[in-house]
């Protein structure tokens, strides 16, 4: 379990779409990893490693992904 101690703010809907669209992550694990994310306040990508919703690669892509869209 990843439990932060602040809170971690709602996942981007861009970010939900590139799962979807571009990984090919199906409603019902996002719906899982979310609920779970919430429960730990722990970013959704890293559940969804640790779920086994992605791999470690899906999962370096994603981080990839979010890096090119901060400045």
């Amino acid at each position: 379990m990843v439990i932060s101690s602040s809170p971690q703010p709602a996942p981007n809907p861009a970010l939900l779409r590139y799962l979807r669209q571009e990984l090919g992550v199906t409603d019902n694990a996002l719906q899982l990893g979310l609920k779970q994310a919430d429960q730990e306040q722990a970013p959704l990508p890293v559940v969804l490693w640790r779920f086994g919703l992605i791999t470690l690669e899906q999962f370096d892509q994603v981080l990839s992904w979010q890096a090119a869209l901060d400045p």
